[in-house]
């Protein structure tokens, strides 16, 4: 068992752990949502690209997370010679920290900022958090051997209903010029990369702080160095180390410690309590409530075929939640349990 200075939710029970990071986690991604959205749509100003963003974000969530993985690595090692990965910072071994850091770092930021480039705030509502059951549960079948059943399968195919009728609208515009159905696939990718995240976390009983300290490690030893050096070049078209200091600082402090430090160990939290698949499902509310919000302070419209979507996206995330998890979540718990990592 994780001592307290290891583990700061030791001290709370599991189950209010489990709540305060669904919470934590729900209000974080609708809020990354409207805000990506933002600042990476050209139309509205911003002076950062989808790649600036995800630098910032890198850099703001290093400034928290690698000093607190060094402290980690060198206590480790005090009682494990050779513990810990990439040069000292990762507290965990490099396969990893490899498949973190790919998975739920580097690849979901780089999809997920680009998608929103093309695609309103809206369309990623339905189809990033609104894809994380779907994708979720077929990962699950493959990797941790778990079935799906008719009940859960219902709700997984109003989930498919829904992306079709935001994501399929825009590819039948696609030859009209609209760059829309580009980003839908984008957030679909973006969805697909963090749910094969949150099983393998689950898979191998990733510690919540230890994997999103991982995460950053990975990503600001392989993409920092190498887009400073593109920038430098002017190979690239960035503007993240001439833009105005303030826009760089927010990006830094919400993408990096908000979404990254703060959201990451929620979210990984979550699935040590409530297992990939149901943790997915709990953010049903995500979908409804971004949207919402992009409509309010975007004027983003609400059409019929969104609401439509979006209607059967929340639905399929709810009849999820009340049926047919069960299996998966025991499945879950006790692979998390052989592997020594509980909660």
């Amino acid at each position: 068992m994780s001592s307290p200075s290891q583990n700061p939710f030791a001290a709370l029970p599991p189950k209010a752990v489990g709540v305060m990071a669904a919470v934590v986690t729900v209000l974080i991604w609708t809020s990354f949502i409207v805000i990506a959205r933002a600042s990476a749509d050209p139309s509205r100003g911003g002076v950062l690209n989808p790649f600036d963003i995800a630098y910032a974000r890198i850099w703001g969530a290093s400034l928290i997370l690698l000093p607190w993985g060094w402290w980690l690595v060198r206590r480790d090692r005090r009682s494990q010679a050779g513990a810990g990965s990439l040069l000292g910072l990762s507290p965990l071994p490099l396969r990893q920290t490899l498949i973190a850091g790919l998975f739920g770092g580097v690849l979901y930021g780089m999809l997920a900022y680009s998608g929103f480039v093309f695609a309103p705030a809206a369309h990623a509502s339905v189809l990033m958090p609104g894809s994380l059951p779907l994708w979720t549960a077929l990962l699950a079948v493959w990797v941790l051997g778990d079935r799906i059943t008719p009940t859960r399968a219902l709700g997984l195919a109003l989930i498919v209903g829904g992306d079709l009728l935001v994501g399929g609208a825009s590819l039948l515009h696609a030859l009209d010029g609209s760059g829309v159905w580009r980003g839908d696939v984008l957030f679909m990718l973006a969805s697909l990369v963090w749910s094969v995240y949150s099983v393998l976390a689950r898979r191998y009983g990733l510690d919540a702080v230890r994997a999103t300290i991982a995460i950053t490690a990975l990503a600001f030893l392989t993409y920092v160095p190498v887009y400073t050096a593109l920038l430098l070049l002017h190979w690239v078209p960035g503007h993240v180390l001439v833009a105005p200091w303030h826009d760089v600082a927010f990006q830094m402090a919400f993408q990096g410690i908000g979404s990254v430090v703060v959201s990451g160990i929620a979210f990984t939290k979550m699935i040590q309590h409530f297992g990939p698949v149901r943790s997915t499902m709990i953010t049903a509310l995500v979908p409804g409530l971004s949207a919402i919000a992009a409509a309010l302070f975007l004027g983003e419209p609400l059409v019929w075929n969104l609401l439509a979507g979006l209607a059967l996206v929340t639905s399929g995330i709810v009849f999820g939640v009340r049926k047919g998890v069960c299996d998966a979540t025991k499945l879950v718990a006790s692979t998390a349990m052989h592997s020594g990592a509980r909660g």
